[in-house]
């Protein structure tokens, strides 16, 4: 029954978008956002489906990149904008009587998606695993320390973004690198024998070509309704915001982001009710990583393309100060997750501060903008230097696991849900393995 529930909703957003109906901006944004959490429980159960086959570590990292799609197929219509209105206007990025360039537009709505995934995925986990657990934190494994490794590296990296003018080609070659060396180190986790509940017993319950044509299906129907109601969800949402006066920028960087993000947001949130931590903030982890490396190294390519030239896509000063606020928040997050374990206070910590980026970026003025990212981005490092010495000794134990100890030797031993004094209970800890 909720597999016919979710495969339901998918439909009238769908063909809605593939009729290329006209609808009402609060309309749309109720019909294709019931598309995209109707595809997101699809996800869900074709990711759990899948670790019959292969690792879970590939299975969530896949869940993560297909998770992702909506948020790369709103930034690529507005960095294919940007490219245009150069190859036709100049370097500005903007048509005549464009408020807001494209370009920034593109980059505005990616560093917001990346810091809602930290400020909000993050945090919602830890607090749906307290509400059901009543334990103060997650702890996870050692095999966790995969992305996370990863994640270290390319929050490095776009930590020099702020001090360029253009994301480049060279930038796409070292950010897809990155991306495709993660993917190899996933691929080599083993398949284990998850437990699974729902449609996802029915479907990996079922013989061995079935059961892997049935998750290819889902996983393709799933990326294929992502794409179709992505951009009009988030364009209802940014009309039904205009017509109440509020700033195009803000809504981009905030409100779009949020509906693109929604799939992922709602599948960790799914996995964390049902104690499934390790998968709801591994997939997270994943996702960051995706959007840190493939989407922003994806980004000059499509420029390139739209404005039929090399020069890059161009950084305005105030976007290179959203920048070095999203990577600095990165770091702070990789500092407080080192020991493999987010305990309740950090994710209060990242909570809060995130909720005063967002209000700090909605009321104060213009002319001070610049300088409250900048202020805020030394906090965060600030933090993140303290978090680092806290947990130094996690630092090389993290990236020797995550980079280069073999999957055999990572084991899954020390996957638990929660940190704190209690114990769970046996059927409980054994349902929030992730099986490497």
């Amino acid at each position: 029954m909720s597999g016919l529930l979710a495969l339901g909703a998918t439909v009238p957003g769908s063909v809605v978008a593939l009729a290329g109906a006209e609808v009402a901006p609060a309309a749309a944004a109720l019909l294709f956002g019931a598309a995209i959490v109707g595809a997101a429980f699809l996800l869900a159960w074709a990711a759990e489906a899948a670790q019959v086959d292969v690792s879970a570590g590939l299975a969530v990292a896949v869940l993560a990149l297909i998770a992702v799609l909506p948020e790369y197929s709103v930034d690529f219509v507005f960095t294919w904008r940007g490219g245009t209105a150069a190859q036709q206007y100049g370097s500005a990025c903007a048509a005549p009587g464009d408020a807001v360039p494209a370009c920034s537009l593109a980059l505005a709505n990616m560093t917001g998606a990346n810091r809602i995934l930290v400020g909000v995925g993050w945090v919602l986990v830890v607090l749906i695993a307290w509400r059901r657990s009543k334990e103060r934190g997650i702890r996870l494994g050692r095999a966790d320390a995969v992305p996370l490794a990863f994640l270290t590296i390319a929050s490095l990296y776009c930590l020099l973004l702020p001090l360029k003018r253009t994301l480049t080609l060279w930038d796409t070659a070292v950010l897809v690198a990155v991306f495709v060396a993660y993917s190899w180190r996933v691929s080599r986790a083993p398949a284990g024998e998850p437990d699974l509940i729902g449609p996802s017993a029915w479907v990996g319950g079922l013989a061995k070509v079935p059961r892997r044509l049935s998750v290819i299906a889902l996983f393709l129907a799933a990326a294929a309704v992502i794409v179709l109601a992505a951009e009009p969800f988030a364009q209802g949402l940014v009309d039904t915001g205009g017509q109440l006066g509020i700033s195009r920028f803000l809504l981009v960087q905030w409100v779009a982001p949020l509906a693109s993000e929604a799939p992922e947001l709602l599948v960790a949130g799914l996995y964390a009710w049902r104690l499934h931590t390790t998968e709801a903030l591994g997939a997270l982890v994943s996702s960051k990583v995706n959007q840190w490396t493939l989407l922003v190294g994806t980004l000059p390519v499509v420029f390139a393309a739209s404005s039929r030239g090399w020069s890059g896509l161009p950084i305005a000063m105030a976007q290179r100060a959203e920048l070095l606020l999203t990577a600095a928040q990165s770091l702070l997050a990789i500092a407080l997750l080192l020991s493999l374990s987010l305990s309740l206070r950090s994710a209060l910590l990242l909570a809060g501060l995130f909720l005063v980026q967002f209000t700090l970026g909605a009321t104060v003025p213009a002319g001070w903008h610049e300088r409250e990212l900048i202020g805020l981005s030394v906090v965060y490092l600030a933090l993140a230097v303290v978090a680092l010495v806290r947990n130094r000794a996690s630092l090389l134990p993290m990236l020797r696991d995550g980079l280069s100890t073999p999957h055999a030797d990572l084991g899954d031993d020390m996957h638990c849900t929660t940190t704190g004094g209690g114990r769970l209970r046996l059927r409980e800890r054994l349902r929030a393995k992730i099986h490497v």
